[in-house]
């Protein structure tokens, strides 16, 4: 009798177990909104492998995404991923502050629904490569792996402080007598207007040697490449070509950045960076286009080292310390990986320069986890311009780490491969990234 009173319990605690347990939802589009007001959204294909990618949206309008394109979310359906993604609660599109928590929400009301993934992948673009990366250092391990695409991930200080630069060294060297606000904007319309400002005196400085070589030296500190729309990139030694490219990205780059320094200041309570104090001339020894720079100024028969130092004495913009804090906290890594992850970067990417992997690449070694962590670069211009088959390639070389436990062939003949595979033609290439220029300098 004791015996089939204990099968009987046993029976029904399994019983109970399975009510319990969601069953796996159809196929289709699910959407929510979580306890903060961040709106949710997933997909679900008829043949789910059970794998949930995690999708963090790049800065933008706070709305919910869950795939970085439509083209993007077709191969991953198709192939038998489930995709999910917030908006993010804000209040600023620099949503840093609630974002990893948002996308926690999302992925748990995703799994209320769809049941229990056997595995969840991280994967962020740009503003969400940098939340990506976030969630791959997270104590509670909710994902399994990351994957990053043109992510952000020298985090919001080092952005701010080396677009300030830049903006600077522009406005003062090419519009001395202009009072074109870098900083403390009480609107995004105040940014944009300086922004158009500061194009404006741009495109006239293109017509002379010496604005030329200014060019160069502001699109140096902003960490521009010199490579935006052309076929192909120009030649290393084609300095004047480089910077032809250079000024014409300028002209489509600061209307976003300094109109996205409101956004930014907004969720930090202030301005997080300052020029008072830098050294303008270790700064630009420290980027990859210092030849560029010089070249063009001994052409132009101008002082580089004048202006270098004219732009490090006159330097007055203060940073406010509760502000720095403040993006310390949300807005940068700590190198600290918890899963494996890759990053994948276009060479020349105008919004978030390549130079960002190498920075996060060696904050990583510096806290010992570089087993963990993979880099590869697509020979291309643009900011994201990845095929669909490329990313999909990259979350197969990350599915590989999670399957065998180890990280297998990430070479660009192995990626380029898993790209043609996927229906795309692979650009991979062996590539390492230079040093960040400006910001906080080498990572401690």
């Amino acid at each position: 009798m004791r015996r089939a009173t204990t099968l009987l319990a046993v029976a029904a605690t399994c019983a109970a177990a399975f009510l319990s347990t969601p069953a796996y939802a159809a196929a289709g589009s699910y959407t929510g909104t979580l306890s903060d007001g961040a709106s949710w959204v997933a997909d679900v294909p008829a043949n789910w492998n059970h794998t949930l990618i995690l999708y963090s949206h790049g800065f933008g309008p706070l709305a919910a995404q869950d795939a970085p394109n439509a083209d993007t979310r077709t191969e991953l359906l198709a192939e038998g991923y489930a995709v999910v993604g917030s908006s993010y609660s804000g209040p600023s599109m620099w949503a840093l502050a609630t974002a990893v928590g948002d996308q926690v929400g999302a992925l748990h009301a995703a799994e209320r629904i769809v049941g229990q993934p056997r595995r969840t992948i991280a994967w962020g673009t740009s503003m969400g490569g940098l939340v990506s990366a976030l969630e791959a250092q997270d104590a509670r391990h909710f994902v399994d792996a990351a994957l990053t695409t043109c992510g952000l991930v020298a985090g919001a200080l080092n952005l701010n402080d080396y677009q300030l630069y830049g903006e600077y060294a522009l406005a003062h060297l090419l519009a001395p007598g202009q009072d074109i606000q870098l900083v403390r904007y009480a609107s995004g319309a105040d940014g944009t207007a300086a922004a158009q400002a500061l194009s404006t005196v741009v495109a006239g400085a293109q017509a002379s040697a010496a604005g030329r070589a200014r060019i160069a030296l502001g699109a140096a500190l902003l960490n521009e490449p010199g490579w935006y729309n052309s076929a192909t990139a120009p030649a290393p030694d084609d300095y004047a070509g480089q910077e032809a490219q250079q000024q014409l990205e300028i002209g489509f780059v600061l209307p976003f950045i300094m109109g996205a320094r409101q956004q930014v200041e907004l969720a930090a309570g202030g301005n997080s960076s300052a020029t008072k104090g830098v050294d303008f001339g270790a700064v630009l020894r420290s980027s990859a286009q210092a030849g560029e720079v010089r070249a063009l100024y001994r052409a132009a028969g101008l002082d580089l080292n004048g202006d270098l130092r004219k732009l490090t004495r006159d330097a007055d913009i203060t940073a406010d310390p509760a502000a720095i804090a403040t993006l310390a906290r949300t807005s940068t890594p700590t190198g600290r990986l918890g899963v494996p992850e890759l990053d994948i970067h276009t060479i020349a990417d105008q919004l978030v320069p390549v130079e960002q992997e190498n920075w996060y690449g060696k904050l990583v070694q510096r806290r010992g986890d570089e087993q963990l962590l993979r880099q590869a670069y697509v020979n291309g211009a643009g900011h994201c311009a990845f095929q669909p088959a490329e990313t999909i390639a990259a979350l197969h070389a990350v599915e590989h780490r999670l399957d065998s436990g180890r990280w297998g062939d990430t070479s660009p003949r192995a990626l380029n491969a898993a790209t043609a595979a996927a229906g795309g033609t692979g650009r991979y290439v062996r590539y390492r990234a230079q040093r960040l220029a400006g910001g906080l300098g080498e990572p401690r």
